[in-house]
């Protein structure tokens, strides 16, 4: 309410400004370029106005110099009137293409930042500031690698059971908080919350050199953030909460799913459904965080041999839902090497280029 009385005042005052420099171009014979005043008009009105406001703004100026010409002077030459006239012409028809340049960069300064501020849920500062200089759009269907990781809370059901709303609303508030602080961290996105836990992913959009070790250090940053969470939560007499991570790395098929109304730029494939039945597994072998071979073999690869031996052999395993059983591997300590270098997130093609 307020915005639109100060909107109305800002035209109330551009509307009177017109009016008095077109009685006192029509009315007085001063000798310069009254009329350029106009862009006066053309300022105000911008203040509140929207580009075809602004537009008609500057039309509506410029017929009242050639309504204030044509009874001052008729449509014939008079001295330096027409040279008046042209410049009042050519300065509101400049106003107004400035105005409307200025508006159009606006505009397109608030898309950026609701991107950027779309963009920050999901995934880390980093990808983010690549993502906004990319203007070709990346939401395409398409198929590429990526390293996939789920989390989960072990025993939500019985936890929350008995227990207020606002109690359980604040400790998943709390649990998705640090989950997704770790998924960012460590150049991660997430792509989707699942109540009491996340899907997260590393590579796509932008591929990286590091996806699979990103991944591995996210784990870890997991399991000590939720260590450290326990013990604060035990110093307040509240209980302990486990979490179940499962890993998996390869081909995704990435793009927009949902309806007109709603679109989510998410993964789909066989790459998903393993990494999410491989955090159901963990469960049955009771380990924090279990990968499958495709994973460790990822790090070696990627040269991280020293984090590749933080995980320990626990055989085949056939998992629920898949045909051939896969080897998995638990994590049972803490890498020795643990650093990450300034550089982890780089482009797929030579020179850090990404597309």
């Amino acid at each position: 309410m307020l915005r639109c009385l100060a909107g109305l005042r800002s035209l109330s005052v551009a509307v009177a400004l017109a009016a008095g420099i077109f009685l006192i171009d029509t009315l007085t014979s001063l000798h310069f370029a009254v009329a350029s005043l106009y862009v006066i008009v053309v300022l105000v009105s911008a203040h509140d106005l929207h580009r075809r406001g602004i537009v008609t703004t500057g039309v509506t100026c410029a017929l009242l110099t050639v309504l204030s010409y044509a009874l001052m002077h008729g449509f014939e030459a008079d001295g330096v009137a027409p040279l008046r006239f042209g410049v009042s012409l050519i300065s509101i028809l400049i106003a107004t293409i400035l105005v409307l340049r200025n508006v159009s960069a606006n505009l397109r300064v608030e898309e950026v930042e609701r991107q950027r501020a779309n963009l920050t849920r999901f995934f880390s500062p980093k990808i983010v500031d690549q993502l906004v200089d990319i203007r070709a759009p990346f939401s395409f269907a398409r198929r590429q690698p990526a390293t996939v990781l789920f989390v989960d809370m072990i025993g939500f059901t019985a936890y929350s059971s008995g227990k207020s709303p606002d109690v359980v609303i604040s400790m998943l508030r709390d649990l998705l908080q640090l989950l997704s602080e770790a998924v960012f961290s460590n150049h991660g996105s997430v792509d989707k919350y699942l109540g009491d836990g996340l899907m997260a992913f590393f590579g796509p959009p932008l591929t990286s050199r590091r996806d699979a070790t990103n991944a591995a250090l996210c784990a870890l940053e997991i399991v000590n953030s939720i260590e450290c969470w326990n013990q604060r939560r035990v110093r307040c007499n509240k209980a302990a909460v486990r979490i179940a991570v499962g890993i998996h790395c390869g081909e995704v098929v990435q793009g927009d799913v949902g309806s007109e109304r709603r679109l989510e730029l998410t993964l789909v494939g066989d790459t998903v459904n393993i990494a999410s039945r491989v955090e159901a597994h963990c469960r049955i072998i009771d380990a924090p965080v279990l990968v499958t071979e495709n994973f460790v073999e990822a790090l070696l690869v990627e040269g991280s041999p020293e984090i590749a031996k933080a995980f320990v052999d626990e055989g085949v395993h056939l998992l629920r839902g898949c045909k051939e059983p896969i080897r998995l591997f638990s994590m049972r300590q803490e890498p020795r090497s643990a650093r990450r270098p300034d550089d982890w997130l780089v482009g797929s093609r030579p020179g850090g280029e990404v597309g």
